[in-house]
């Protein structure tokens, strides 16, 4: 009873009724200030790990770190952190927060602040914590662009939480399976936890041959789709839906294929953007003492930002090169308009010109020296690690034929057979996809009143032609003109092999734009992506149908 009933008070801490979240606050200080007293002083030492499910000292502690640190609640943050203030004044060891903001790559002085946040945010992100009971980082930093965060609230939410084809457990074991193949432990670790409190056989978690055969049976598809998704055919659908005992219905599949390409985009965009683990998973928190080094990481975020304007070339001089930068792009921009408003070019010279970007993409690195990702933890979630990225076959070499955007479109094509097989996502899909392709502020850096619809179609129509997929109108000099060689690194390292994304690469391109214009950039990037994988899948769908 006792475990249920604290269980309890920390779940009111997610209401929006201010008297109900005062209520639970006074709750959960009684039961962590008992929780305290029972363990005793622990002479320096981390809290013992060993007193129940609800009554757990250690656990109940990294709760409250997390909430002081990051709920929409400015009553409960400040609540969480003087009881975490009593706990250690008590004698008992308190965790800390190992990630400087939710961001390794952006300084967390010029991300959102709560309690500064503006009033349309606010209620997102009230929203998200009411609903999910945490306010995670991509939220955080999806935060700088809240029509988008609306949109991809209502979406996630949708395909996790409301009714639909698939059981909820499934979900989330399905969100690990598409996290894990690109050894994102960020978001394994956060439906690791989603998955058990929707009642998920922990059993599942010691890897995919624990899990049920039907789940077993989206391995193939699951690797296909994240890393060559031109690669799936219509026998792989049928194979699926005529699995005996295991086979899935043509509803379910359609919501397994939204899933894993939701998840295959959202690693992707949790590389870009360098997201840190949150406090509660692993990685997030220690009970040990800083080392005395660490004091000068802290002056990073309290003002001391030398290094930082350094690495975003906003001091010393470097500034005046990164200017020119954005100068010479908009420049670019300008005569390209002019070009397009002269001359016209014919349909063989454009389909040329994609053949040529298409081809000099394959020269593009996304390989750095950097360290390895261990992924011990993750890739029992996956099976063939070898699988990975493969460029789309050159011209004269090709045995998939480029994808005419205009034979099978998301718009035409794609939306109603979603639609029709798993009612309203496809609207959900198709408002997210339009509102991410036409976010603009016209602005770019420090410039205003900015035409970026051309940049935006460069960067959405690049990720494209990466998957083979070829637009007639659309003419594919102009990526080169507008995207330059850091830039497309970056783009390609995120979207086909997002692991393998630095701190360095984030810092080498657009210098002078501000992170909330890179955050868009990765927005771009996670929905091109998906879109590309979903009109893959959707195709096969639809000749599987046919």
């Amino acid at each position: 009873m006792e475990d249920g009933d604290g269980a309890g008070r920390w779940d009111r801490l997610c209401s929006r009724d201010a008297n109900m979240r005062k209520v639970a606050l006074d709750g959960v200080q009684q039961l962590v200030l008992s929780l305290t007293e029972k363990a005793g002083p622990t002479n320096g030492k981390p809290p013992p790990s060993s007193l129940g499910p609800a009554g757990d000292l250690d656990h109940s502690l990294v709760r409250l770190l997390r909430l002081s640190r990051s709920c929409p609640f400015t009553d409960v943050r400040d609540k969480c952190g003087a009881i975490l203030q009593a706990v250690q004044e008590m004698g008992v060891r308190i965790p800390r927060a190992l990630g400087q903001g939710p961001s390794e790559f952006i300084p967390e002085k010029e991300i959102l602040q709560l309690g500064r946040e503006d009033a349309e945010t606010r209620v997102l992100f009230i929203e998200a914590f009411a609903t999910l009971g945490r306010l995670d980082n991509i939220t955080l930093l999806m935060g700088f662009h809240p029509r988008y965060l609306d949109s991809f609230l209502k979406t996630q939410h949708y395909l996790m939480q409301m009714d639909g084809p698939l059981p909820y457990h499934y979900r989330h074991y399905i969100a690990i399976m598409a996290a894990a193949r690109h050894q994102c432990s960020y978001l394994v670790n956060l439906h690791v936890n989603d998955f058990l409190q929707v009642g998920g056989d922990p059993k599942w978690l010691a890897g995919l041959d624990s899990a049920p055969r039907k789940l077993q049976t989206l391995s193939e598809m699951n690797k296909i789709l994240a890393h060559r998704p031109w690669l799936i055919t219509k026998d792989h659908i049928e194979k699926l839906l005529k699995a005996e005992e295991h086979g899935w219905s043509l509803a379910e599949l359609v919501h397994v294929v939204v899933l894993l390409t939701h998840y295959h985009s959202l690693a992707s965009f949790t590389y870009g953007c360098g997201i840190n683990p949150e406090i509660h998973c692993d990685g997030g928190h220690t009970f040990r003492l800083p080392s005395v080094g660490s004091c000068y990481v802290c002056d990073f975020t309290n003002g001391n930002n030398a290094v930082d304007d350094l690495l975003n070339g906003q001091g010393g001089s470097g500034s005046t090169e990164t200017v020119c930068e954005v100068e010479a792009l908009m420049e670019k921009m300008k005569q390209l308009q002019e070009c397009r408003d002269e001359e016209e070019a014919s349909q063989e010279e454009m389909a040329t010109r994609f053949e040529r970007e298409k081809a000099e993409s394959l020269y593009v690195t996304t390989t750095e020296g950097e360290e390895s990702v261990d992924t011990r933890d993750v890739s029992r979630h996956f099976e063939d690690p070898s699988y990975g990225y493969k460029e789309f076959p050159r011209q004269g070499e090709q045995t998939v034929p480029t994808f005419r955007a205009q034979d099978y479109t998301w718009e035409d094509h794609g939306y109603s057979l979603v639609n029709r097989l798993y009612p309203d996502v496809g609207q959900l899909l198709d408002e997210k996809f339009q509102i991410v392709y036409n976010l603009t502020y016209n602005t770019m850096a420090m410039h205003k009143d900015v035409d970026t619809s051309m940049l935006r179609r460069a960067i959405w129509n690049y990720i494209h032609c990466m998957f083979g997929i070829r637009y007639d109108d659309y003419d594919y000099g102009e990526i080169n003109q507008l995207l330059d060689w850091n830039f497309k690194a970056y783009i390609k390292t995120v979207v086909c092999s997002p692991v393998k994304t630095t701190n360095r690469m984030y810092d080498s391109f657009w210098r002078r734009f501000k992170h909330s214009e890179k955050i868009h950039v990765n927005l771009l990037l996670m929905e091109a992506r998906m879109q590309a994988e979903l009109l893959y899948a959707l195709t096969a769908i639809t000749r599987y149908l046919t």
